[in-house]
């Protein structure tokens, strides 16, 4: 299980860099090889230098990404980056001059390059460091942090050959895909030919990599499969990830045993967290009053306006329980933060006219302790 967990939480293991813990990987394969390729339908990298589970999600969420990219470009780099180090021989130097030059030719047409504005050499910087981090290279002399005050500054970098294994490998071609939507398109037409596989692929990929699943009608032909094989999907999940499958009218959750949690959790310690928690709990009992615009699918219409409003009244209601960053927090910021955790999470989905609540907001509540508030005063 532990080879599981490892696999699912790292982007890959670098052999060159935790040579323990790949080995340790590696001599358990085989024991959880079936569960990734026959339920979750991922191909398993394994070779003398990396060990990497492609994560291939079930549908593309807004939260899916490089967290530390800002903007498209920063993607935009990177990927000219990789082109670049293609054709390098493992260990090869180069300066970052060179690289650059790349990127100017590469992305001309498509971007306005210009490296005397700030935000376009942090962008830079960003694809830069990820890079480092990722070991696709390693900086021989210099900082790539210095690009930021001025492109003056000259970097020695030295390619790792790792950049071969960073891109997922499809089985069909990708050279006229124009948007996230045409990846979609082709696992429709994989489905029409490979029905059965790829919806228990599909399944397993949404409970395993995403916080929720969540299905429209009690015809979607996902969530039945779902609720006939309820009992075999919960005992795989539970043997390799530890965890309870909870199902629901209109939605379906992994959830990881509370004493042996691994990754990126909800809730977890963090301020954050427990803002989201008191929320849900005021989105709860919004939901049930007589106005909320609740859906056949569970899902609960409300407007930016509403929302403010219920944040509000809960910023006051808890708000001496907070942090000192979220009690001073203006209600702006505050709605601006709390969306973007929201939707991190499959808890809401803004849209022209309001927000869509899911069905997890009711699921995934908390208030504090009796005595609990008059106490946080006292000490104030």
């Amino acid at each position: 299980m532990e080879a599981v967990r490892t696999l699912m939480e790292k982007y890959w293991i670098n052999k060159g860099k935790e040579k323990e813990l790949y080995q340790k990987t590696r001599r358990d394969l085989n024991q959880y090889r079936r569960f990734f390729t026959e339920q979750l339908g991922w191909n398993l990298i394994n070779n003398e230098r990396v060990l990497k589970l492609e994560k291939l999600p079930a549908h593309a969420e807004p939260f899916m990404g490089i967290t530390a990219f800002t903007e498209v470009r920063d993607y935009c780099i990177f990927c000219t980056l990789l082109i670049f180090l293609e054709d390098k021989e493992d260990g090869e130097q180069f300066l970052l001059s060179e690289l650059v030059a790349m990127v100017e030719a590469q992305l001309q047409e498509s971007l306005d390059i210009d490296w005397t504005m700030f935000h376009q050499r942090k962008s830079l910087v960003r694809a830069l460091r990820f890079a480092e981090e990722t070991g696709l290279l390693e900086v021989y002399d210099g900082s790539s942090e210095s690009v930021a005050s001025g492109m003056e500054h000259e970097v020695l970098y030295e390619n790792t050959g790792l950049s071969r294994y960073f891109a997922v490998n499809f089985g069909y071609s990708i050279s006229d895909f124009t948007s996230w939507q045409d990846f979609e398109k082709e696992q429709i037409k994989e489905l029409e030919t490979d029905r059965g596989h790829f919806r228990i692929n599909r399944v397993y990929r949404q409970l395993a990599a995403a916080p929720a699943m969540y299905w429209e009608s009690g015809e979607d032909a996902d969530s039945l499969y779902l609720k006939n094989q309820r009992q075999w999907i919960g005992k795989h999940l539970d043997e390799y990830l530890r965890g309870s499958l909870h199902i629901h009218k209109n939605a379906a959750f992994f959830v990881l045993d509370e004493e042996d949690c691994f990754g990126e959790i909800h809730p977890r310690e963090a301020t954050v967290s427990e803002v989201c928690l008191n929320v849900c709990t005021q989105l709860r009992e919004y939901s049930t009053s007589p106005g909320a615009k609740r859906q056949a699918d569970d899902c609960v219409r409300i407007t930016k306006e509403e929302f403010r409003e219920l944040l509000s009244v809960c910023k006051e209601k808890y708000q001496k329980a907070w942090s000192k960053e979220f009690r001073e927090m203006k209600l702006p910021k505050l709605e601006e933060t709390l969306l973007a955790y929201m939707k991190s999470w499959m808890l809401a989905k803004e849209t022209e006219e309001g927000l869509i609540l899911y069905p997890a907001v009711g699921k995934l509540t908390g208030v504090y302790p009796r005595g609990f508030l008059e106490r946080e005063e006292k000490h104030e």
